[in-house]
């Protein structure tokens, strides 16, 4: 249909909003534009106005118009070349850059937007931008604290791409070249660069994501696979100041045998009436372990569990250790059904100290109660897909469940649910047979189970163990379909089963290839040898705590220079965050972790482990504190700036990226790893 009047973008009264609406191909198409546009490609000799006059009329009001017309056509079509828009895109990629600059003046000036100061000047090439700055100023830009713009560099490469593609030569002689070399740089500027910002936006994203997440899964199997204190009695503290300390105090399988609220702290104060209840719960369960939550008013409630532990020591009784626990999610666990199911008869505010005490004797245990997410030990854990997220953990918390394997007589159903074969609602009729009938005695009685048929024995059953049952293999993580092997290995060497578990000269005495068959290989009778060594082996590694340096409690109290023990508490691309004991995680930057160049943090340490630091530099003024695991280190030079300004304009134009021989350097004063903490990530 031809457009008559105003509406058509062709005839004189719309001609203003031509470049508004980039030329419209479908319309200057049905204007019958596209032969004028092919005959100037075709031969740029021509004069345009003189050619375009030919095509005017009713719809198209004058050359200007026939002309605009026939770009719009050209942009079109080269928009729709999928060959030059990839090669755009790929070029762009690998030259461009983004820069990040304030919002608005206002938005600079704003407290919210002191955070991301690190960005208000700032620009890095986009192959090399690290995922977790990427996810810093995406975020800034959600805050509406920052402004991004994508830069493709020198516009003249892809102009020519652009030409190839359309067919133009821009150096040939004749009137026409002018009017095709201005219609491939609209080409480029109104619609190759726009797609190819939004696919640079959209790959930067991608990949910042998939970063994230590869992290928070090592970050959550390393939680998952901290060690465990095992089957001891535990006193869990929920710190708190004026809703107080909730105490709880479960024996070595995780029944609870005590609980009540203490208020050592602000405002109540009640400091020796709360030491003497803990001693009196100490000594009337002979409390092993304490479990301090290291939430709010932690570092105080320790202090308490110090002192108790001091008074024991000093009166010839016996002390227990204390050791900090991550109370994230704790609070999560306490709201949710299951913990209602669980602990029906206990308030939800004691539930937390309970879900503290366990994680110390079980981590993997506790944790899989919960949400991985809820877990939070995730750089951005908030910045990312969910979905992917999800599915991402949800294999992490498996795949620890199977390799630490599980006690079928004590697991709860959220644990027996995470093992391959085992649905939710398979493991709570396991439970409940297990209630009803009491404890498994072989793994061969899972099959009286209802609803646990051949298929998810077969994949469940050499994950399940049964200790101190009929038969010792089911202690093992030798499946039953592989005992046949055993018992073939057993008539061999002539001797029970009894005396070869763990006898580590008889096994590797032994040759696989002589027990092998069609069905079971040398690698699994190898796998059955080594298991038999150590039945039922945990992968986990043994239960050790930090000890805190005494009056090293609060920023002020650290002096550079100083070496304190200290807990991984939080792994990222960029280094790890240790708890010290003074309320505020120090960083040890990945340049600090070793003498030799580390790519990645996680190849040096692992959450929950144990390490010895040095303090390198302390900022009072901005609660930063720089760590580093190289105890020969020289501490930072000069002193830090007392003013947030002084440092920011320090920071000014800095460009993140130019360390000695590092890719990913911290800018001056560590304030990139602020920045991040600011930005929710660490404590």
């Amino acid at each position: 249909t031809m457009h008559h009047g105003p509406t058509n973008p062709w005839s004189e009264s719309n001609s203003s909003s031509l470049r508004r609406i980039q030329g419209d191909s479908q319309i200057a198409r049905e204007a019958g534009l596209e032969p004028l546009a092919d005959r100037l490609l075709a031969d740029p000799t021509l004069n345009p106005q003189q050619i375009a006059s030919e095509y005017t009329g009713e719809a198209v009001a004058d050359a200007v118009a026939a002309l605009e017309g026939a770009r719009a056509i050209l942009v079109e079509r080269a928009a729709e070349d999928a060959e030059l828009v990839g090669a755009v895109r790929e070029k762009f990629w690998s030259a461009g850059s983004l820069r990040t600059m304030p919002r608005s003046e206002d938005a600079a000036k704003s407290a919210a937007a002191q955070k991301f100061r690190d960005y208000f000047d700032f620009s890095e090439a986009l192959v090399t931008m690290p995922s977790h700055r990427v996810l810093a100023v995406l975020r800034g830009e959600k805050e509406e604290a920052l402004a991004l713009a994508f830069d493709g560099g020198d516009g003249e490469p892809y102009q020519a791409m652009v030409a190839r593609s359309l067919g133009v030569d821009m150096t040939a002689p004749g009137e026409a070249t002018p009017w095709l070399a201005e219609t491939v740089r609209w080409a480029w500027e109104t619609r190759l660069a726009f797609s190819a910002a939004v696919d640079a936006r959209m790959r930067l994203k991608q990949r910042a994501e998939s970063d994230a997440v590869a992290v928070f899964a090592r970050n959550l199997k390393d939680l998952l696979l901290a060690a465990p204190a095992g089957n001891r009695t535990t006193l869990g503290l929920d710190p708190g100041f004026r809703t107080g300390v909730k105490v709880a105090v479960v024996d070595g399988t995780g029944k609870v045998l005590d609980t009540c609220a203490i208020f050592p702290h602000q405002p109540q104060k009640q400091w020796d009436q709360a030491k003497a209840t803990l001693a009196a719960l100490v000594a009337r369960h002979g409390v092993e372990l304490i479990a301090v939550g290291n939430g709010t008013a932690s570092r105080e409630t320790d202090a308490l569990a110090a002192e108790l532990i001091a008074d024991l020591r000093s009166a010839g009784a016996a002390a227990p250790v204390k050791a900090m626990v991550s109370e994230d999610g704790a609070s999560v666990y306490s709201a949710s059904a299951y913990a209602a199911h669980e602990l029906p008869d206990l308030d939800v505010t004691l539930r937390g100290a309970v879900s503290i005490a366990r994680r110390l004797q079980d981590p993997l245990a506790e944790l899989v109660k919960i949400e991985p997410k809820s877990i939070g030990v995730g750089q951005y854990q908030h910045d990312v897909t969910p979905g992917i997220l999800a599915r991402s953990l949800d294999a992490v918390v498996e795949d620890a469940v199977n390799a630490v394997g599980v006690d079928l007589n004590t697991a709860s159903a959220p644990l027996l649910a995470k093992v391959s074969g085992v649905s939710e609602s398979l493991a709570e009729s396991i439970v409940a047979h297990r209630d009803q009938t009491g404890p498994f005695r072989n793994r061969a009685a899972l099959l009286d189970v209802p609803r646990l048929g051949p298929k998810a024995f077969e994949q469940c059953a050499g994950f399940l163990r049964i200790r101190d049952g009929d038969d010792p293999l089911d202690s093992s993580g030798v499946h039953p379909e592989a005992y046949p092997v055993v018992r073939r290995i057993l008539d061999r060497s002539g001797v029970s089963l009894a005396e070869i578990i763990g006898d580590e000269r008889v096994l590797r005495s032994l040759n696989p290839g002589d027990f092998a068959d069609d069905r079971f290989g040398v690698p699994t009778v190898t796998d059955i040898l080594a298991e038999l060594e150590k039945p039922g082996r945990d992968p986990r590694p043994a239960f050790s705590t930090a000890t805190f340096a005494a009056g090293v409690e609060k920023i002020a109290d650290l002096k550079v220079g100083m070496v304190l023990e200290g807990v991984v508490t939080n792994v990222a691309a960029f280094g790890a965050f240790v708890d010290v004991g003074v309320h505020q995680d120090g960083l040890v930057h990945v340049s600090a972790m070793s003498d030799r160049f580390v790519s990645d943090p996680h190849e040096v340490v692992r959450s929950g482990q144990v390490v010895k630091v040095k303090v390198v530099d302390v900022d009072i003024d901005r609660q930063r504190i720089g760590l580093s695991l190289r105890l020969g280190d020289k501490p930072a030079r000069g002193p830090k700036p007392a003013a947030r300004n002084d440092a920011a304009k320090q920071n000014r134009g800095r460009r993140p990226g130019n360390g000695a021989g590092r890719r990913d350097a911290a800018p001056a004063g560590g304030s990139m790893a602020q920045a991040l903490r600011d930005a929710g990530f660490g404590k």
